[in-house]
């Protein structure tokens, strides 16, 4: 037997207890003829004993012992002399009898505790050990806990788990795809799937009602923090649905996740428009655990001769609470912020709401106090707050906006990790228009339905075409989003046709699914939620990487298998390339 206990299990009642543990060295200390080991396993630490008095030879064969040797004690579980509050086992040691080296380790490159002195690409690296740190073994169990909670919703709603292929044929709609080439046919090839997008609008037809799917998915897209080539995907579609059964079906899904893994109530998830998330937001997921929403200032900053204003499209502006307080450097500061090319403004102007009812802005040769006073009264602005304004074009500064609003926010404290808000966002665009091409494009996918009282609009006016499309974003990430798709087979030639395909290219493309209509597609919809990110948020890290166990670095390499790699001539002459 390795172990009766975990290193994270024994208490005072385990005293005079006769235990096995196993486990790796943490930490070993030496203070005379005492020496003192840090046993660890998953589970926790426990403090080791030996004392030169009462066994000289095993007291010496503890100092031998390296940082990750792989080891099995005997011993007795006696109370600890110097407790140590901050481990749940810290009131106990085990008085060591006898222990076996089970593996010797080299010196690890990074120390292997909470707090490394490695940095990321040294971790990925070694990733093997890197795992061995609670904080990423926590992320990892969380990851599993909600694993386990979305299945046992989803079970417990009649939800069948089914698994769609990998090898699949590659379309050019969305991201660039991974593709796979075929020994058996030559120059021809697979392609990994983006989602199985197509595959559960099968098995909606089939009839199988409800499915759902856990799932890996493949982009060759550039990556972000919240970006991996291959990612997984909490997959769902339904039958027989309108929109508001599928948002009342996950909505109950995510608010079980959120009391299962973190025994958290969610609070209100209000439903926005597309249109409304960025007027008061200037995003399509906002961040709804704070306020400063987006003030349109048009009707009085304009006119006023401040050129900047006057031939902008928009004039927009936030109210920082207390923002008075900050230093002209601060605000010097959030200037070069902004000008920085990631957000892209010309500038920036501020206008302080003083104690005594008295402005002072950055362009007071342009307004003066009776004007700046509509300012504030346009922003409800209070003693001792600040405005920030922007201008230019509507869609472009109001994302700007939404990006010092968030700035502005983790400065003030307002956006915790520990405190969740929801909300739904609806009625997106069904097309946009790519400005090079001069070609509509799907904002969601090609099979997204158009709001039925838009339909009459997608030939005359496809602009202003509502789809029925819906998000869920958290904290101001985007982390599942859906669509009630369109069944009718003439609808989906009109989606088709506006995108620009030939009815040669679609039926190439997707005549197995066109055909599959012909045979009674019913009314369907659903949803894909990001497993990665629903762990990083749940788990309040910033990067998925830190809850995926072994992750691509930001250019898109396996640097601890050395992938991606060349393949040999044997094996290139077999493939035909």
């Amino acid at each position: 037997m390795h172990r009766t206990h975990t290193c994270g299990e024994l208490r005072v009642e385990h005293i005079g207890a006769t235990v096995t543990l196993s486990g790796w060295v943490q930490k070993r200390r030496d203070f005379g003829g005492m020496t003192f080991i840090d046993l660890r396993d998953r589970y926790g630490l426990t403090q080791l004993g030996f004392n030169e008095e009462q066994d000289k030879e095993l007291n010496e064969r503890a100092r031998s012992l390296g940082r990750e040797f792989v080891v099995k004690v005997h011993g007795t579980v006696i109370e600890r002399s110097n407790k140590n509050d901050n481990m749940p086992t810290g009131d106990i040691e085990i008085k060591v009898s006898d222990f076996e080296v089970l593996n010797a380790a080299l010196t690890p490159p990074f120390t292997i505790e909470d707090d490394t002195d490695g940095g990321e690409e040294i971790r990925l690296k070694y990733r093997y050990l890197d795992l061995r740190r609670n904080p990423i073994q926590e992320k990892l169990v969380l990851r599993s806990q909600l694993n386990k909670a979305v299945r046992d919703y989803l079970n417990d709603a009649d939800f069948v788990d089914v698994e769609t292929p990998y090898l699949i044929k590659s379309t050019p709609e969305g991201a660039r795809d991974f593709v796979v080439p075929s020994r058996m046919n030559e120059g021809q090839y697979y392609a990994l799937p983006q989602s199985p997008q197509t595959f559960k609008q099968l098995l909606m037809v089939s009839g199988l009602d409800k499915y759902y799917q856990i799932v890996k998915c493949f982009r060759d897209e550039d990556f972000r923090a919240d970006r991996q080539p291959e990612f997984t995907q909490i997959d769902c579609e339904m039958s027989f649905v309108e929109r508001d059964d599928v948002l009342d079906t996950f909505e109950g899904m995510i608010r079980s996740v959120f009391k299962s893994v973190k025994d958290l109530e969610l609070g209100d998830i209000p439903k926005l428009t597309y249109d409304e998330a960025m007027r008061r937001f200037g995003s399509d997921k906002p961040d709804m655990r704070f306020g400063m929403e987006l003030v349109d200032l048009d009707d009085v900053a304009k006119g006023n001769g401040f050129g900047v204003f006057d031939k902008a499209e928009s004039v927009v502006a936030i109210n920082v609470t207390g923002g008075n307080n900050y230093t002209r450097k601060e605000l010097d500061a959030f200037t070069d912020w902004v000008k920085r090319p990631q957000i892209g403004t010309l500038g920036l102007i501020y206008c302080r709401v003083n104690t005594d009812g008295s402005y002072k802005s950055s362009v007071d040769k342009f307004f003066d106090q009776d004007k700046l006073k509509t300012w504030a009264e346009k922003c409800d602005s209070k003693a001792d707050d600040l405005i920030f304004v922007l201008s230019g074009n509507t869609h472009k500064v109001r994302k700007q906006m939404n990006e010092l609003r968030l700035h502005v926010g983790e400065l003030q404290g307002l956006r915790p990790k520990n405190k969740y808000a929801a909300c739904w966002v609806v009625d997106f665009p069904l097309v946009e228009l790519d400005e090079e091409s001069g070609k509509w494009h799907a904002m969601h996918h090609p099979f997204t339905s158009p709001i039925p009282a838009d339909r009459d609009k997608m030939d005359t006016d496809p602009g202003a075409v509502k789809a029925n499309a819906y998000d869920m974003a958290i904290n101001g990430m985007e982390v599942g989003g859906g669509s009630i798709r369109i069944h009718d087979k003439n609808l989906q030639k009109r989606m088709f046709d506006l995108l620009g395909f030939t009815e040669e290219e679609a039926q190439e493309q997707f005549g197995f699914l066109m055909n599959a209509f012909e045979y009674g597609a019913p009314p369907h919809g659903g949803i894909a939620f990001g497993l990665d990110r629903l762990s990083a948020l749940l788990s309040g890290t910033d990067s998925i990487r830190d809850v995926i166990a072994f992750p691509k670095n930001n250019m898109g390499r396996d640097i601890m298998i050395d992938a991606p790699a060349p393949l040999n001539a044997d094996q290139k002459k077999e493939l035909g390339m």
